[in-house]
């Protein structure tokens, strides 16, 4: 029976090549990132913390090879970043696919997430970054807005303005993304699919269990799950107390405007998900009247995708987009 008794020098040969580059994106996304997430927004380290995660992610870009476009794009009083990814040879045929995060989102998260597995299907990838995201944020002061379809025609009418106008366009939200992208799609006639990843038909049902708590016992704070929700929701929402913040979320609903949305849709839901109430599906579901098409795809725990955004298991939600995308948007 043999034995591994490499050197370190050997092992740090074995990973060369593919995996060694591929390291600066989870360097990155991954723990750099993390390690920013966790932060108070006032911590004095969060912006070099954010600096470097930026810098890996596209040093890891460019070791790996991957093509991009970035560019930043005038929005208000501040700039929106945005991403693209062309894809291969072939995918001006297939929709473009516009990607969106939510509550905490940055840019290079969505690459991971979406950017990667849709390049590798043939797909071009648009991600970008909106009001109470990433550098808008945290450079420009942006907060959240509930009218999210401005800054996505922003970050369209630039990318039109240097592109051909694809076949298709699919928005893809990510958590409450799940509402943005819906919202952006029911005011925004270029669009002509939508992915609600995961769904969010009320972000202000899902705030009222942490800011009612709060309101009722502050000792609750000393979680640092609660913490961080509700201090997140104070700086992206630029509010200073409980009844302030869920005044602003009332504001994020869709069932004032879900009439409105004719595209096809595609909504994404895990059984146990601990941020959005489950029935909020069948809410979604009911009050699409005039989409053109609308499936529902519900992951259970034994699946590994019950909770939120699918995290036990990405590869259910790579399956579900793109067994909808060659559905609903079949190549000619």
């Amino acid at each position: 029976m043999g034995s591994d008794c490499r050197s370190r020098g050997d092992i740090g040969r074995a990973y060369s090549g593919y995996d060694q580059q591929r390291r600066w994106l989870h360097a990155g996304v991954h723990y750099q990132r993390l390690a920013e997430f966790l932060l108070p927004s006032d911590d004095p380290r969060r912006p070099e913390s954010l600096e470097k995660a930026v810098r890996w992610f596209f040093q890891g870009l460019d070791a790996l090879g991957v093509r991009y476009e970035y560019s930043s794009v005038p929005y208000e009083n501040g700039r929106l970043r945005a991403l693209y990814l062309p894809g291969p040879a072939g995918s001006e045929k297939k929709p473009l696919i516009v990607a969106v995060g939510g509550y905490d989102s940055i840019l290079e998260e969505k690459y991971p997430v979406i950017g990667k597995a849709a390049l590798e299907r043939g797909y071009s990838v648009l991600t970008y970054e909106g009001p109470g995201q990433g550098e808008p944020l945290r450079k420009y002061g942006l907060k959240f807005t509930p009218e999210w379809e401005k800054p996505t025609a922003a970050v369209l009418d630039e990318f039109l303005r240097t592109h051909d106008k694809p076949l298709k366009i699919v928005l893809f939200g990510m958590s409450m993304g799940g509402y943005l992208a819906p919202r952006a799609a029911a005011f925004e006639e270029r669009i002509d699919g939508v992915v609600a990843y995961d769904v969010c038909f009320d972000r202000h049902e899902s705030a009222v269990r942490i800011m009612s708590g709060v309101k009722q016992n502050p000792l609750l704070l000393k979680d640092p799950g609660v913490s961080w929700a509700y201090n997140n929701a104070l700086w992206t929402m630029g509010t200073t107390n409980p009844e302030d913040t869920l005044k602003a979320f009332s504001r994020y609903k869709l069932a004032p405007i879900a009439d409105r949305v004719r595209q096809d849709v595609l909504i994404l839901a895990g059984a146990e998900d601990h941020f959005i109430p489950f029935h909020q599906v069948a809410d979604f579901e009911k009050s699409l009247v005039n989409a053109r098409s609308v499936t529902t795809r519900i992951f259970d725990r034994l699946s590994g995708g019950g909770e939120h955004c699918q995290c036990g298991n990405t590869s259910l939600l790579h399956a579900a987009v793109f067994d909808w995308l060659l559905q609903r948007f079949p190549v000619a």
